[in-house]
């Protein structure tokens, strides 16, 4: 059995370990035994639905001819109100991180519910181009902080051995809400006036409202608690997630490795310089905040984080210059523009890349951890760049005269849904997990905001510069997206460790710093200080 840190090795029974083997049991079983876990993971996912939601839902409206006579658009004005959503979420990601250090992972998400909950409503209720614009914009708020929040929030109240399948459930919801927006678009596009489209983009609202009812019954983050003072109420938490008692020897060695970390990152932050957040000049207002968060971020750049929010920054990039959402955005114009049409086929063909995402997905959620994170994205990334290559090639050959070559545009649709399978399966559920084990504690919230603002920046610009490709040069964009899942292979195979079964705050080790051998010995002092004021305080039975 794997050696545990413990309060007081001379109180463990060999009875006891036998009843604990089961403690941290990983992949599916882990997941079934714990549903308590499982249940949380599920509920606080619903932020990837909503993400999921309004990212699909606009691939249906926008082609629907009730709304193009309501809103008349060029191609470049089109993937501005498409890609506004991802501008909004890029600034939510930066400014929640500060929120989910202050007030607390849980009530972060009910404020980015709120946000959603405007967002929409204006997208519902828009007359003109301009309130879609707004909503969109605000809606993104909700969505990119909850894309931070969600697998946050996840990874810091699960145990190590089912940690990335509990993580990977954010994306799985996220696809669940993608396929959900795109069979609510096919239902409603069988009405002829304004309930086609303003109807899908109503239903949305309830999911943000059961987000925004249902956070209150969601636990604090046991580590998040620890930081915020809050041990007792840490360990009571940690006890109901392990399905334990408060004094069974792993939660307590648990709750111990968390304090132990907790004292780490406070040690570190007393040797900042004056200049950096933790000087307090007696400031006050706006701008004496906006500095405090300015010299936060240039803290979390320090001390070899650079190097890991590069790593998570980059990974993020080639997550969208695979061209995913190039698909799921513009998936009926796609489909239309190789011959497929027939606006209730183009719909149902969308509909069915929701299906198979949501199935591809299922699999990464229940084995990720026994599998691991290295090799889904080394196949991915061949997968999808087959897919793209034969797109492109096709296009090339038969852009012209798709009419008398229907099976070559059915290859291209079966390209489709391969190549959305392979994404689903690979670098869509497994580039989340691998962003919230980046990043120590002490840097977790604000280091997840800067590299989630890299996915959020990046889905902007290829949102924005599909539409004028695909209506002038379809191919040049196959192309270039199967060159970036090529180049994708090669970043992962040098630059991506395998992090499958390590412990968060152990992640360190396989990055490395300048400081590390200094870093471990401080560590092991401190943890030798809080052992011993564990034992201090805590009554034993003799």
């Amino acid at each position: 059995m794997e050696k545990i840190h413990c309060v007081n090795d001379d109180l463990i029974t060999k009875q006891e370990d036998v009843h604990d083997d089961d403690y941290d049991t990983p992949g599916l079983k882990g997941i079934i035994k714990n549903p308590y876990l499982f249940g949380i993971a599920l509920f606080s996912s619903l932020g990837g639905l909503l993400f999921g939601y309004d990212q699909g839902v606009i691939s249906g409206i926008q082609d629907m001819e009730n709304f193009k006579q309501r809103f008349p658009m060029t191609p470049m004005e089109n993937g501005f109100v498409v890609s506004i959503l991802e501008l909004g979420a890029w600034l939510g990601s930066f400014l929640i991180a500060y929120l989910a250090d202050a007030i607390s992972r849980k009530y972060s998400i009910a404020v980015a519910s709120i946000f959603f909950l405007i967002g929409s409503a204006l997208q519902a209720g828009a007359q003109q181009v301009i309130h879609l614009l707004i909503g969109r914009f605000i809606a993104g708020l909700g969505v990119g902080s909850l894309s931070m929040l969600g697998p946050l929030y996840q990874s810091e109240l699960s145990s190590t051995n089912i940690r990335g399948s509990i993580v990977s459930i954010y994306h799985l919801s996220t696809t669940l809400g993608v396929a959900l927006s795109f069979w609510i678009d096919y239902g409603a596009s069988f009405a002829h006036d304004e309930t086609s489209w303003r109807l899908p983009l109503y239903i949305q609202m309830v999911f943000g409202l059961i987000l925004l009812i249902g956070v209150y019954f969601l636990p604090f983050s046991p580590r998040w608690l620890v930081k915020a003072g809050r041990e007792q109420e840490a360990l009571h938490v940690l006890a109901r997630l392990r399905r334990r008692p408060q004094d069974n020897r792993k939660v307590k060695a648990e709750w111990n490795d968390i304090k132990v970390a907790v004292a780490f990152d406070r040690y570190l932050e007393q040797h900042i310089d004056s200049t950096d957040v933790h000087t307090d000049h007696g400031g006050s207002g706006c701008f004496y905040w906006l500095g405090r968060e300015w010299r936060t971020y240039c803290h979390v750049l320090g001390q070899g984080m650079w190097k890991r929010i590069m790593v998570g920054g980059l990974l993020l990039f080639f997550q969208q210059f695979t061209g995913v959402n190039a698909i799921v955005y513009y998936a009926p114009f796609i489909i239309n523009s190789v011959g497929i049409t027939g606006d209730a086929v183009k719909l149902l063909a969308t509909g069915v890349i929701g299906v198979i995402m949501v199935c591809c997905c299922i699999p990464t959620v229940l084995f990720l951890d026994k599998v691991g994170r290295k090799l889904l994205l080394l196949v991915g990334s061949v997968g999808m760049c087959i897919c793209m290559t034969t797109m492109a090639s096709l296009t090339t050959a038969f852009q012209h005269d798709w009419i008398h070559h229907t099976t070559e545009g059915w290859i291209s649709v079966t390209m489709i849904y391969i190549f959305m399978g392979l994404f689903a399966c690979s670098w869509g559920p497994v580039c989340w997990v691998l962003t919230s084990e980046l990043f120590p504690l002490r840097v977790r919230a604000k280091a997840m905001g800067i590299t989630s603002s890299s996915h959020w920046m990046n889905n902007f610009i290829v949102g924005f510069i599909t539409p004028p490709l695909l209506a002038s040069n379809p191919h040049v964009a196959y192309f270039m997206f199967g060159g970036f899942c090529f180049i994708s292979f090669g970043f992962v195979w040098f630059f991506i460790p395998e992090t499958k079964g390590c412990s968060l705050e152990d992640l360190d080790q396989l990055f490395g710093s300048q400081t590390a051998a200094e870093d471990a010995a401080t560590m092991k002092r401190i943890q030798h200080e809080v052992n011993a004021a564990t034992i201090a305080t805590t009554p034993f039975a003799v």
